[in-house]
């Protein structure tokens, strides 16, 4: 095998798309730090224990272990930082009140999340820590659509279902773990034949519960339907109207409802959204509600939050124009060093012609050129060619 060949749904990102990436990042740390969000840098790798515990099995099968050379421990390597964040707020911040916090970095998964996709995306991410309130989740949620409007995407499709239904509907139901898995995984892909099969030792109104909800998806006339199938099961009636309020807050967004959705991670406790823009095959930002998370390192606190990929994302944004920049001579001559300085100074691009190669950079739309005249270094336009 050549020695430049790259793991399978692993790539090299070239200066091009990485410039649009860091912008990106940048773009999207000083939105959240507007909305009042503090940046925090988990580390790329910890015990796995506070990896993983609480957030499911799917996590768990797409986080890739090693052992530790010196305490002999299983590490693991995050895929998925939210667990690290909420470790942070439980354990070392600490605090009373409400908590934002961002973040933004990579994580690694073992296998691709769906077909074509980086198995080592780079997850930005912001989330709420300490409130329980909708007003929670609306923030979240306004934050997430600032993003994908501070990039111009537009028509974009916001998504809400609820991970409290399922449990709801199955509480107090005997049934094992795995039987429970297999079901979840059934209702996210709308298997209805699977569903009947893994339901059948149900009680029949949960049966029929069951296969009614994977057809409630669409606009906010499920909402009405499924507040008649579920009337016996206030919790799911409370999360339906907690669902009909989001929606009303954001009545300038197209939104639909797909109430038997359990894509994702395990940690899901309450609300939960995904957010789709025209030419894409998948969501690109999830979040919602995960209450339970922090449970695990001594402190349950109520927390809210969503993340996305800029890595995909870039493939959704219009395309950028190169950044305008300035030619200069190579040199180390006082005032030409002064004048480049200056310029750079400014926040200006000036890229140095090396001595005998062509002067202009790919990566670069030099549209002026830094030139002598008469004993002072100035700038001037390029002809346009």
């Amino acid at each position: 095998m050549s020695a430049w060949v790259l793991p399978d749904h692993i790539a090299d990102v070239l200066p091009s798309e990485a410039r649009h990436i860091e912008e990106l990042r940048r773009l999207y740390l000083d939105t959240a730090r507007r909305f009042g969000y503090e940046l925090v840098m988990p580390p790329l790798l910890e015990y796995i224990e506070s990896l993983l515990s609480g957030t499911g099995r799917t996590l768990n099968l797409q986080t890739f272990k090693l052992v530790d050379q010196l305490s002999g421990r299983t590490l693991g390597l995050r895929a998925d930082t939210t667990p690290q964040v909420a470790r942070i707020d439980a354990h070392l911040l600490n605090r009373v009140g409400v908590t934002r916090l961002c973040y933004c970095g990579p994580v690694l998964h073992t296998r691709p999340d769906r077909p074509f996709a980086t198995r080592e995306p780079l997850q930005f991410g912001a989330e709420i820590y300490g409130h329980a309130g909708l007003e929670a989740d609306l923030e979240v949620i306004e934050l997430a659509l600032t993003a994908l409007d501070a990039v111009a995407l537009k028509n974009v499709s916001l998504d809400l279902s609820d991970a409290r239904i399922v449990p709801a509907l199955l509480s107090g139901v005997s049934i094992s773990s795995d039987a429970r898995d297999a079901l979840h995984q059934a209702l996210a892909a709308k298997d209805l034949t699977s569903i009947q099969v893994l339901a059948k030792e149900l009680p029949s109104n949960i049966q029929k519960a069951l296969v009614e909800l994977v057809q409630m998806y669409g606009d906010i006339s499920v909402l009405s339907e499924a507040e008649k199938t579920f009337s016996a099961w206030p919790t799911i009636v409370q999360s339906i109207q907690e669902l009909r309020h989001i929606a009303q807050a954001f009545k300038h967004v197209h939104i639909t409802f797909d109430l038997a959705d359990l894509r994702g991670y395990g940690y899901y406790s309450g609300v939960r959204f995904a957010m789709f823009v025209a030419g894409t095959n998948d969501a690109l930002v999830r979040g919602g509600r995960y209450d339970e998370v922090g449970a695990v390192f001594g402190r349950k606190r109520p927390a809210v939050g969503f993340s996305l990929d800029l890595k995909e994302l870039i493939s959704a944004v219009p395309a950028q124009p190169l950044k305008a920049a300035i030619r200069a001579p190579w040199g180390v001559e006082d005032g030409l060093r002064e004048a480049l300085a200056q310029l750079r100074g400014q926040g200006e691009t000036v890229v140095c012609a090396m001595p005998g190669h062509e002067s202009e950079v790919d990566e670069f739309n030099c549209d002026r050129e830094l030139v002598h005249v008469a004993g002072k270094w100035v700038v001037r336009d390029l002809p346009h060619s």
